[in-house]
């Protein structure tokens, strides 16, 4: 196996061009094709929501140009030419930085591990006029944009503990949400369509068809790698927002989601950058200074750790026996997806610690039922010592080194916990640490942390 560190065996070389060929979309078959060039050889993606008159309003077409914009990264990667050419495609300067910025923070972890350097990249596309947004304001950040009348929020749902928290925080605002799923034509994944019928709540689709070439990649010497997916799904997710008369699109991106996973030649380097708090003011700014009005967006778990959510989930009883997070649940190739959680995967071990606190060992033991609770497994050792700060963080959206520290403290402390040996080893270890968390930085992550843009409105009761 390589080293992250050293190109990949084979790779291929850098392309010359890759172009913005244009987007078209037909609200009588409810369909955006996106078509993108990369020295010759041609891509088409298709993203498909319900049909209706809708699609033909400025607002749509201004959201179905964003995808557009957003989703070409998945076909950059595969020869990452020095030069983007937009084609017919005028950008404002906000919007060339804004895609500049989406290009290079978005595929950090793509450089890094293919050991590319991007920062010689090129866009070339002709100035757009700036024209005043319809919808500027001066509340807050200059970006906030409090909803008027009833709110009817759309909220993205992958089914895990985020979407989840987020789902019930905002059913204590209002009654009238919709969840939004992004999948292959026709596809269902159990992690997400369980946890979404506890919810009870009406669900939208979308269908990203991605060029098949994609799915050829090592056949057709592509290079390969981690694209800000986030970032290509808020996108959608404005443009379904705007079809079904959705003000507000509320993302479940925590704190810890703006945390570098390294620094590599001086750079941060971050699997989570199109979660982070970077991405988030950068796409409410191209929403808010659009000239047509766009849905709100923002996310609702922002100020939040991973620790304060743990805490909110196990108090929702009716999703335990439901969710699922494990990677294994999401494998785009059906026949090698799990109906159950793996036990043993980076993402099993994170979810696994987060919840320790707050669950007691047999819930959880419940949960991982089939393949065995993590912390039970003495051999996955090393990987829990990654998210506590040994070695290199997991390239996955797990939460920060301290989050993770603060959780064995707290779960080594139950009671039912006393004969829990991983467990108990690693609290050792950490409290033995100069840079152990204190008791006070502890109980300071059960409580906000940092800024975030959730309106006034949408502020989870209570607090």
């Amino acid at each position: 196996m390589n080293s992250p560190d050293a190109p990949p065996t084979g790779a291929p070389s850098r392309g010359q061009v890759f172009t913005y060929a244009g987007f078209a979309t037909d609200a009588e078959r409810g369909l955006l094709t996106c078509r993108y060039s990369l020295d010759g050889r041609e891509f088409a993606e298709r993203i498909s929501l319900a049909p209706g008159p809708r699609w033909n309003s400025q607002a749509a077409q201004a959201a179905a140009r964003l995808v557009y914009l957003l989703a070409g990264v998945s076909y950059y990667k595969t020869a990452a030419p020095p030069v983007i050419d937009l084609g017919d495609t005028a950008l404002t300067e906000r919007e060339a930085a804004f895609l500049r910025e989406f290009y290079l923070a978005g595929l950090g972890e793509y450089a890094y591990r293919n050991n590319l350097d991007l920062s010689d990249l090129t866009l070339n596309a002709t100035t757009a006029p700036t024209t005043a947004p319809a919808n500027a304001t001066a509340q807050g950040d200059g970006n906030a944009r409090p909803p008027s009348g009833a709110l009817r929020p759309l909220v993205p749902f992958g089914g895990g503990i985020d979407s989840i928290v987020t789902v019930e925080g905002v059913r204590e605002r209002t009654q009238d949400i919709a969840l939004f799923v992004v999948s292959r034509p026709g596809d269902r994944f159990a992690a997400i369509e369980e946890p979404a019928a506890i919810s009870g709540l009406p669900v939208i689709r979308a269908g990203r068809e991605i060029d098949p070439q994609l799915l050829r990649s090592a056949e057709l010497g592509f290079r390969n790698g981690h694209v800000p997916v986030t970032g290509i799904i808020s996108a959608i997710a404005v443009l379904a927002a705007t079809l079904n008369d959705r003000d507000t699109v509320v993302m479940s991106n925590e704190w810890s989601a703006s945390v570098p996973t390294l620094e590599h030649n001086g750079q941060q380097v971050n699997h989570q950058w199109s979660k982070s708090d970077a991405f988030e003011r950068s796409f409410r700014e191209l929403l808010n200074k659009n000239p047509v009005p766009m849905p709100d967006y923002f996310s609702a778990l922002r100020d939040r750790t991973e620790l304060w959510v743990g805490e909110r989930f196990a108090r929702l009883t009716q999703y335990h026996g439901a969710f699922r997070s494990c990677n294994r649940a999401f494998y785009i190739d059906a026949r090698k997806r799990l109906d159950h959680w793996c036990g043993e995967c980076d993402k099993c071990c994170f979810i696994d610690l987060i919840l320790a606190p707050f669950m007691s060992a047999e819930q959880l033991r419940n949960v991982f039922a089939q393949e065995g609770e993590p912390l039970d497994k003495p051999e996955l050792k090393p990987k829990f010592a990654t998210l506590l700060g040994s070695g290199t963080k997991p390239f996955e959206c797990v939460g920060e080194v301290n989050e993770c520290r603060a959780a064995v403290v707290l779960a080594a402390q139950r009671a039912d916990r006393a004969g829990t040996a991983l467990l108990q080893e690693l609290a050792a270890e950490i409290t033995g640490r100069p840079d152990a968390p204190t008791p006070a930085e502890i109980e300071a992550m059960k409580h906000p942390v940092g800024s975030n843009f959730v309106p006034a409105a949408y502020a989870f009761a209570g607090e």
